[in-house]
């Protein structure tokens, strides 16, 4: 339904769940929505992680502890197993993205007209719930990932061995540097966008699908009876989905900074 409560076309309906709440103009538009699920959902993470640490036991476990332990040891060990150099950051990190990217993927399980339309209720015209399907909450945490890089490194190499690695790599001769400079820096540059393109068009196809599937509801009995059909085996599909890209978030993440830790 339409704010002023006329019915919306396929079109008006798939646009409406595919645009978010903003305020600003040009570079200075905020997504409103996007911010408030993302850093909600991170909340969340710190507050659950905290509790259950604080109050871990070491006798039998509760299903929570029990489960965020689960997820405390994947994580460690996939850090232990790709991670080649020693940083006490690297771990929390790796749990927290996974965490973090994990739960905003999540939200595309919940049915696309929920929130929408208690937001509409409310007299909010726009709520787009999914904070990985907007493309400038993928891109700030490449960004972040990517400063890191960077950082690390500097700090690791020193400012000489960073240079040498972007002009003497992979070709180790001085009329090669152009060359080198070239490659090495698309190769740098790649890696956010990678990152973060991966992650958006991964949920925003998959968000598209959801929105798609709804469109069969109240047509005819029989078009009503597929979409709900659909809609339970996408669900199933797309837990593997979210799950599958948060991990690939982590690793990616890990991988970048073991090879910034690197001392050629």
């Amino acid at each position: 339904m339409a704010a002023t409560g006329e019915a919306l076309t396929p079109q008006g309906y798939i646009q409406h769940h595919l645009t978010n709440l903003s305020v600003g103009e040009g570079f200075w538009t905020w997504h409103i929505d996007s911010l408030f699920f993302s850093v909600g959902l991170g909340v969340l993470f710190l507050w659950l992680f905290r509790s259950v640490g604080k109050k871990a036991t070491t006798g039998v476990p509760g299903k929570l502890q029990c489960f965020v332990e689960m997820i405390v040891e994947f994580v460690d060990s996939s850090v232990k197993e790709t991670f080649h150099g020693r940083n006490p950051v690297i771990a929390p990190l790796a749990l927290t993205i996974f965490v973090w990217v994990f739960m905003m993927n999540f939200m595309d399980m919940v049915p696309v007209d929920w929130i929408p339309e208690l937001a509409m209720a409310a007299g909010i015209p726009y709520m787009k719930v999914v904070p990985t399907t907007d493309l400038n909450i993928t891109f700030s945490m490449a960004i972040g990932v990517f400063l890191l890089i960077i950082y690390y490194s500097i700090k690791v190499k020193g400012i000489s061995g960073f240079v040498k690695e972007l002009t003497l790599q992979p070709f180790n001769h001085k009329a090669m540097i152009p060359v080198n400079l070239l490659l090495e820096t698309v190769t740098l540059i790649a890696k956010p966008i990678s990152l973060a393109l991966r992650l958006f068009g991964n949920l925003y196809a998959g968000e598209l699908i959801f929105i798609l599937i709804a469109l069969m509801y109240g047509a005819n009995w029989a078009l009503s009876t597929l979409g709900v059909t659909l809609q339970l085996g996408w669900l199933i599909f797309h837990i593997l989905v979210i799950t599958l890209q948060a991990f690939i978030f982590m690793m990616l993440t890990i991988v970048y900074l073991s090879m910034a830790h690197e001392d050629h």
